[in-house]
């Protein structure tokens, strides 16, 4: 049985970090469990930036909104949680069994509805598998879309979607959480 406490609800949203750096090869792993769960065809539009040296913290900043920019530079590594506008081009390989690209290609609409939504998806499982293993997450927007774009990804392809702190909270710091919505108030069966 899975633990979903350490998943969801034990899990919060910090914006308070502890000086321990966060390994490249456990973000590698976050990015191999997280690339894992199921997208449309096999889609797979998520990428990753993962910023964490001074130079990329530095080029972040100006992008991020005023509330946003301490927690995100004292965060030891912040993940730019895009999506490929071009993710068809990787579908001959991920979904072989039928031409799924053409589809795509030929459907600018379909596309950029298919990769916002299986890449905000994407960004879900990234947010799960980071805390499964053990790293605590900021997810936010507050930052502007088209200024980090032109910073990251000058070439058009990639475009961001939300940025998500990782590390190891100071869970001192923590904010009493805040409510949500009941079953009744959220869901129906019919």
């Amino acid at each position: 049985m899975t633990d979903t406490k350490a998943i969801f609800e034990d899990a919060r949203t910090y914006t308070a970090w502890q000086e321990r750096p966060v390994p490249d090869e456990l973000l590698r792993r976050v990015y191999d469990v997280a690339k894992m769960g199921p997208t449309s065809a096999n889609c797979c539009p998520m990428r990753v930036v993962f910023v964490k040296s001074a130079e990329a913290k530095a080029r972040l900043k100006p992008c991020l909104s005023e509330g946003n920019v301490g927690k995100t530079m004292k965060a030891p590594a912040t993940a730019i949680v895009a999506y490929d506008t071009q993710f068809f081009d990787l579908l001959p390989k991920l979904f072989p069994a039928r031409d799924m690209r053409t589809g795509f290609a030929t459907n600018a609409e379909l596309a950029a509805t298919t990769a916002f939504r299986n890449g905000s998806l994407q960004g879900a499982y990234f947010i799960i598998a980071a805390r499964a293993l053990g790293l605590d997450c900021g997810p936010m927007s507050g930052f502007n879309n088209a200024k980090l774009d032109a910073e990251f990804f000058p070439d058009g392809r990639w475009k961001s979607n939300f940025l998500c702190n990782l590390g190891y909270g100071d869970p001192a710091r923590l904010h009493p959480r805040n409510p949500r919505p009941s079953f009744e108030e959220a869901c129906r069966i019919s």
